[in-house]
């Protein structure tokens, strides 16, 4: 296996929109990723997995796989040499199945072949024993007391209290006379990276093993590997490989213990790439969450309490989750300042898909309800949404709910101002057919269009908090190489697509005064870098790199070159939250956004058209502004998905959609113009001043796409995302069209019969089909060319029986 280094001739420091070093290479596919891993005689690993979301393991055979030609080994849970379990907070997920599955699509088995279509073969052949039950899907349903425990210690993995102020107030109507309330849910959102599950698993002459994956954190990856695998942590080497995307989804562990311990068994390197639909059941996905809120205020709209709690679906193993609740109810209230806080967050296990990190972490779910309600209040005050906002905009100096003083920039009001002010776009661009909703598909020509403007505005913790020890080591070297100057950099930093080693690079320059910067790959031959997430890596290893450079500066000054540093540097320290009262300074540093979205809505269709993002954000320091951009942009997409399209289907805790033709995400085509305002203003604590960038774009650009789309059809929108049933008023029938079972609709058997289109939920006794009469009503508005797309039968075509049938191309969106 060979090494290679990136050395960055680009110039530019900090400050400087520096060229990244890998972009040529990723554009024109000569990139290397972790998938593209080779090693000649290496196998082929593939996995089992469970058809169940819910069973116990009867038994095993393993006789048919082994007897396949080409099979070098079949593994089960007995092969495992040390502990059988592993996760990231809390060692609850197994290896390998046990004695039962708690969700669909766990890991049971592995095999390792001389060809990936032989392991696969083999894979099929093994024969798994189950007795099949009942899954235990609802999250809150999971929470009463005669749930079946789905772990030793219950269902309930984590609740977090934020008690401030007076609680009784949320009492007194005469103190908060206008109250409103709301219940709201996310769905569950993938991170939809490009780049599989992949790596390659070598075995070492030392009996230690080489392991070369795509990763966000090597040091944790190693320590739960060597655990699994009986092994001390230095016999466990791991390299960082090409990452295709992360966006949190690569924090845990996938494929990593099950490739090294085939390649432990066989004395063989072994590589394992997931397939798209494995992919989907091999990582963590964002939390779905169901959340109750209820806000108090003045007359003139001052914030006098927020009572919530937020439930989030945790699905079968702990991954994460405790962390994502402490984020949700620590910053579930936003950048207000609210005087009486009553909140309260509760991570849970299901028998869905196990949840964890994901880009915003918890912040996201939380900001979905606050802002929903901030909407909503505004409605019941008569107030302009923007003025409501700003009038409980947080400060620099302001009080979190969990006591701590915002001891930064938190330019909250002036982030609002700056998107309002922003002129709108034109209405009269929107007659071009490609800027409709529906687009080419020729749907509608502006008729049924309305035009909606939406706001709202986040606040994200930045860093490791709640005590975590959280450090970055780096080792800087300076050298003259054929005369000139030459800076080596050495971290553990995972570089998973964000820019890290350019802004690396920006900061030797910047320090010392260098133009040749070598980024060495990243392993675990050196300390920790902690996780690339949570918005830290710029902040943690940016810090500990300036650090080392200063060092190294001193002792080239001192005695000349070479000087060589290694340093671990670390942020101000964070407390642990009081358990009853959820007090304490609990996070590093606070980051803000406000978004503006303007959309076109076809209320006839349901479809939605985002037309324009705006918005401002504090940075603290743009290290690299066309990088900052970038990272904007690519949070407001995924933020935009949530809102209108991105979700993992599970039903009684199958997942029905694992594949990018059925799970949606948006495309060029999707996203529209963003119009940006960076505000740099510093943070003394922080390296440079900067903040993290990468997750509040994600944050508030959901709520305020659902703001907009509100203003436009005057709809109650309480759900992310957003399905044309939820606008149009329509549901998908789960059965024939012909008999209406499924949903208890009476369905026209002509140009239906068969068929899972869209239709109204209507009573029998209305207006009647001219083909069979009982519960149609005809078309409001006939269109031609929608009807014509549907079935060949002619029958009904003259009244459009189904009022709202649709297209045939997303029939894996059916639900009740």
């Amino acid at each position: 296996m060979t090494r290679q280094t990136e050395t960055i001739e680009t110039s530019g420091r900090v400050g400087d929109s520096s060229i990244r070093p890998d972009g040529r290479q990723k554009v024109t596919g000569e990139f290397a990723y972790s998938s593209d891993l080779w090693l000649d005689g290496m196998l082929w690993g593939a996995t089992l997995r469970s058809p169940h979301p819910s069973a116990r393991i009867t038994g095993i055979d393993i006789t048919n796989a082994v007897k396949l030609p080409g099979i070098y080994a079949v593994l089960t849970h007995e092969d495992v040499p040390g502990r059988l379990t592993y996760g990231l907070e809390h060692a609850d997920q197994p290896v390998l199945a046990i004695d039962r599955v708690r969700y669909q699509g766990e890991a049971v088995a592995l095999v390792a072949a001389d060809h990936p279509e032989t392991a696969r073969r083999a894979a099929k052949l093994i024969t798994v024993g189950y007795e099949v039950l009942a899954p235990v899907t609802d999250a809150r349903a999971a929470l009463a007391p005669d749930a079946p425990a789905l772990h030793p210690g219950g269902n309930l993995l984590r609740q977090v209290n934020i008690r401030r102020g007076d609680p009784d107030l949320t009492l007194d109507n005469t103190v908060a006379p206008v109250v409103v309330r709301g219940e709201y849910q996310v769905g569950m959102q993938d991170q939809a990276f490009l780049g599989p599950e992949s790596g390659l698993a070598v075995p070492a002459e030392d009996g230690g093993i080489d392991l070369f994956v795509a990763t966000q954190w090597l040091h944790a990856d190693r320590d739960q590997i060597a655990a699994s695998l009986a092994l001390p942590a230095d016999k466990v080497r791991i390299t960082l490989s090409g990452v295709g995307g992360a966006f949190g989804a690569r924090e845990d562990l996938s494929m990593q213990i099950h490739a090294c311990l085939l390649a432990l068994h066989t004395g063989k390197p072994v590589k394992i790439v997931y397939g798209r639909a494995e992919s989907f059941f091999g990582h963590v996905h964002r939390h779905p969450a169901s959340m109750r809120y209820e806000h108090g205020a003045t007359a003139d709209g001052k914030l006098v309490y927020v009572k919530a709690d937020i439930v989030l679906d945790g699905g079968a193993y702990a991954s994460s989750s405790t962390a994502v609740a402490a984020n949700a109810a620590t910053l579930g209230v936003g950048p207000y300042e609210v005087p009486n806080v009553v909140m309260s967050s509760f991570a849970v296990y299901t028998n869905n898909p196990p949840c964890g990190a994901m880009r915003g972490f918890g912040a996201v779910q939380a900001c979905f309800a606050y802002e929903s309600q901030m909407d909503k209040l505004a409605a019941a005050l008569d107030l302009d949404p923007v003025e409501l906002r700003m009038r409980n905009a947080m400060s620099e100096g302001s009080v979190m709910p969990t006591g701590q003083m915002v001891d930064s920039a938190a330019p909250v009001a002036e982030l609002l101002r700056l998107v309002r002010e922003r002129p709108l776009p034109d209405p009269a661009a929107a007659a071009e057919l490609r800027s409709l909703p529906g687009g080419v598909s020729n749907s509608t020509h502006g008729e049924g269009v309305a035009r909606g403007v939406g706001y709202a505005v986040s606040i994200k913790n930045v860093c490791f908090s709640e005590g975590f020890d959280d450090y970055s080591t780096a080792r800087v070297r300076l050298e003259l190489i054929a005369g000139e100057p030459v800076a080596q950099v050495h971290t553990a930093a995972a570089e998973v697509g964000q820019g890290l080693v350019t802004v690396l690079a920006q900061i030797v320059r910047t320090e010392l005064g260098v133009e040749q910067v070598v980024i060495l790959p990243a392993d675990t031959s050196i300390g920790s870098a902690g996780s690339s997430s949570a918005s830290r890596q710029t902040y943690m290893t940016g810090g500990a790199v300036r650090a080392a450079c200063q060092q190294v500066r001193a002792l080239v000054c001192a005695s000349g070159m070479p000087a060589e540093a290694t340093v671990t540097w670390r942020h101000r320290p964070t407390e642990a939250l009081d358990p009853e009262s959820g007090q304490g300074d609990a996070h590093v540093q606070y980051a803000f956004a406000a978004h503006r979205a303007v959309v076109d809505v076809d209320t006839e269709l349901g479809l939605v058209k985002v037309v324009e993002i705006a918005t401002a954000q504090d940075v603290g320091k743009a290290m690299n502004p066309q990088a900052v951009e970038g990272q904007i942009h690519g949070g407001i997409a995924q933020g935009l998905g949530l809102a209108v399209m991105e979700e993992i289907q599970v039903v009684d805790g199958a997942v029905r959609n694992p594949s990018f033709t059925d799970y949606l995400i948006p495309t060029i085509l999707d996203m529209p113009p963003v119009r940006l305002d960076v505000l740099e203003l510093a943070d003394p604590h922080a390296p440079y001043g900067l903040r993290g960038v990468g997750e509040p774009p994600t944050i508030s650009s959901t709520p305020a796409v659902v703001a907009a789309i509100r203003a436009a059809t005057g709809l109650d929108l309480t759900r992310v995302p957003v399905r044309p049933e939820h606008i149009t008023g329509t549901a998908l029938c789960r059965g024939c069209f012909s008999t209406g079972a499924g949903c208890g609709a009476v369905v026209c058997t002509g140009c239906c019969a068969g068929r899972r289109w869209w239709h109204r939920r209507v009573q029998p006794g209305s207006t009647g089909c001219t083909r069979s009469g009982t519960g149609i009503r005809r078309c409001r508005q006939f269109r031609p060319a929608v009807v014509l797309s549907l079935a060949r039968s002619l029958t009904c075509r003259s009244t459009y029986c189904a009022i709202r049938c649709c297209p045939p191309s997303r029939p894996s969106l059916n639900s009740a």
